[in-house]
Order: structure tokens, then sequence, then C-alpha cells
């Protein structure tokens, strides 16, 4: 690959964590006009819309490049994704919904940088899979956990903030359907399994929108602009763009171009929102970056889902 090719994949993968990193801010203005599931419902629902012609023109792309298509061409294949699509998006609604839920009561800023945690959590986790983490992985562990308390712990008590403890719960559901796309996504189509689990995740979201929640149509309306940004920007576009991105650069470098989204999210924030971090939660930040970045910093042997957010 030449590298005028690489330096454009890398500016996808950068745009990639732009506009996650930016959606915090969208989330975080949707949830003081909107409840969270009707927020997600409805993100959901643009999501699935947006990839749904995003499909077709994937297979038109590896057919150009004369690379063959995983589409499902089998009962036993349609079923894999459906069964994959399923647990998955049982996992990112839950964790769609936890995140949501608790940026509602924090800061798009901290929100961001206490996500990107599954960066860590992912190869702890795999424990469970019989996966032994780098001893690199425990540094970034104790460096999270220094960070976290920083962040998001009070200096006079020893207590997590409401929305602070719904967001880290987040991290712990996406870490899991992060283990659950590692499991899936080599055997099927990756926009197509994306579908299956925002559809998935728009059904839930509509049900417990329409069982807990009573949408204002006013509010609705002006919670769209927000609503639209996180549907077709980070769920459809930035997705999209991390599929052809990461097809073009190393691995290793993919995940520290991607784990920038934190420090976006704190920009957009403190922007857009004019939120302000005092000089401990700014320690806090930076001691959770340099725990991403360095559990990014894996050697090739170590499993490929700890190197960035498959959603």
């Amino acid at each position: 690959m030449n590298h005028r090719r690489q330096n454009f994949h890398t500016f996808l993968l950068l745009l990639t964590a732009f506009l996650w990193g930016t959606t915090f801010v969208a989330q975080r203005t949707g949830a003081e006009l909107v409840g969270p599931f009707t927020f997600l419902a409805m993100r959901s629902w643009i999501a699935v819309l947006f990839l749904t012609p995003v499909i077709p023109l994937m297979d038109r792309l590896y057919a150009r490049r004369g690379m063959a298509d995983r589409k499902p061409r089998s009962g036993p294949d349609r079923l894999l994704l459906l069964k994959g699509g399923i647990l998955c998006g049982m996992m990112l609604g839950a964790a769609s919904a936890a995140q949501q839920i608790g940026i509602g009561y924090t800061s798009a800023s901290k929100a961001g940088f206490i996500t990107s945690l599954y960066v860590v959590l992912v190869p702890v986790l795999s424990i469970f899979l019989r996966r032994q983490p780098s001893p690199r992985v425990w540094v970034g562990v104790l460096l999270a956990l220094i960070g976290l308390y920083l962040l998001c712990m009070k200096a006079d008590r020893f207590s997590l903030a409401y929305g602070d403890a719904w967001v880290l719960l987040c991290t712990l559901f996406f870490a899991v359907q992060i283990l659950l796309l590692d499991r899936y996504s080599p055997l099927v189509d990756a926009v197509r399994l994306s579908r299956v689990q925002f559809l998935v995740v728009a059904l839930l979201s509509t049900v417990l929108m329409l069982l807990t929640e009573h949408p204002d149509s006013g509010a609705f309306v002006s919670a769209l602009p927000s609503i639209l940004y996180a549907g077709v920007f980070s769920s459809g576009i930035a997705y999209t763009l991390q599929i052809i991105g990461q097809d073009g650069v190393n691995p290793s470098v993919a995940s520290l171009v991607m784990s920038l989204e934190s420090v976006f999210s704190a920009f957009a924030g403190w922007l857009v929102l004019h939120e302000r971090l005092t000089v401990r939660e700014l320690i806090g930040a930076a001691l959770m970056f340099a725990a991403v970045l360095l559990t990014h910093l894996m050697p090739p042997s170590e499993p490929r889902e700890s190197r960035g957010r498959p959603v």
C-alpha cells in the first residue's frame, strides 16, 4: 500500500474518532430533552435505515477489489448472522441505555473518558476465554483505576456519582459486546451484523420507551438534531469509516488514532457545552487516557478485540 493511501485511511480513522467523541455532546444535549430509551430508540432506527443502503455499496466495493463478500447464502449462514446480531444487540442495547442514562447526570467530557475504559476491560474479561493478558494490561488497569478515582470520586468522600456509575456500567457492557463481536464478526459480514444488532437495540428500546416513557412531540422535535447526529454520524457513518479505515492501517496505529475519541469528547464538551474539568479531574483523565494508550500498544500476539471499539 502506498504512503498516500495509508494516510487517507488514517484520516478516515481520525474522523471516526472525532465523530464518536463529539457524539457525547449530542447525547448530553438529547438527555436534557427526551428520555434515554426515546433517544436510543430513534437513534437506532436511524442507524438501521442508514446501514441498509450501505450494505450493497460495500458489496460492490468488495467486488471491485476482487474480494469475496460474506453474504449469507444458506440457512445456517443466516441463522449464524441472526444469532450473533441478537446477542451483540442485547449487549449493545444495555451498554447504550446505561450510557444514555448516565450522561444525563454527568458531563460529556467525563462520560467520554470513562467509556474509553472498555479498552482496558476487554483484555481483562478475556481471561474467562482463557486468554492471558499481557503484563502491561495490568499496569493499564492500575492507571485506569487511579485515574477513575481522581476523575469521578470526591476528595472528601469515597463515592461514585450517580451518572458516573451508570457510564461505568455501560463500559462493562461494551466490553462484553466487543468480545461477542470478536466471536461473530470473522464469520459473517460486518455491516450486516451491525445492522442486525442496531435493529435489536431499536426494537428493545422502543418497547422500553413505550412502557416507561411518554415522549412529548415538542421535546422530540427539539432533540431531533441530536438524535440525527448520533444515529447518522456516530452509528452509521463512523462505523462504516472504521471498516474502510482499518482495512488499510496497521492495527496498532488504528487503535491509537481511535483512542483519541475521549480527547475529542472533552474538547467538544468544553467548546459546545462550556464544561470545565478541575486540575484533579484533568490528572485523572490524563491517567485514564494513558491507560487506554498503554492497552492499545499491544504486540501482535494480543487478542485483536482489545484494539478498538466496533461500533
